[in-house]
């Protein structure tokens, strides 16, 4: 039984490295923001859930999140997962 996979919003719990990195507005800062959050969040998906069986399709610099695209039962993984403070789906507006 395969579900179907949606679009759901990852927000992160508090981190001081990406504290200490925002507030460094150099454009050295930005890039190395960019390249820690990227590889954070993708340590813990590659941790959390079965390689190939979802899609990231951003990182969220401003909020420390991400945007992917997985099942219902992987956004209940996430939710468990340490450093993840809420996982929403995304919501279509009509």
């Amino acid at each position: 039984m395969a579900s179907r996979r949606e679009v759901y919003f990852v927000f992160m719990n508090y981190d001081p490295e990406y504290e200490r990195l925002k507030s460094n507005r150099t454009k050295k800062g930005t890039q190395e923001l960019d390249l820690y959050l990227c590889k954070k969040h993708d340590e813990l998906l590659e941790n959390t859930l079965e390689p190939g069986s979802y899609n990231k399709t951003m990182s969220l610099v401003i909020v420390d999140g991400f945007a992917v695209e997985m099942t219902d039962h992987q956004a209940n993984l996430l939710r468990s997962a340490k450093d993840v403070r809420v996982v929403e789906k995304n919501q279509e507006l009509a």
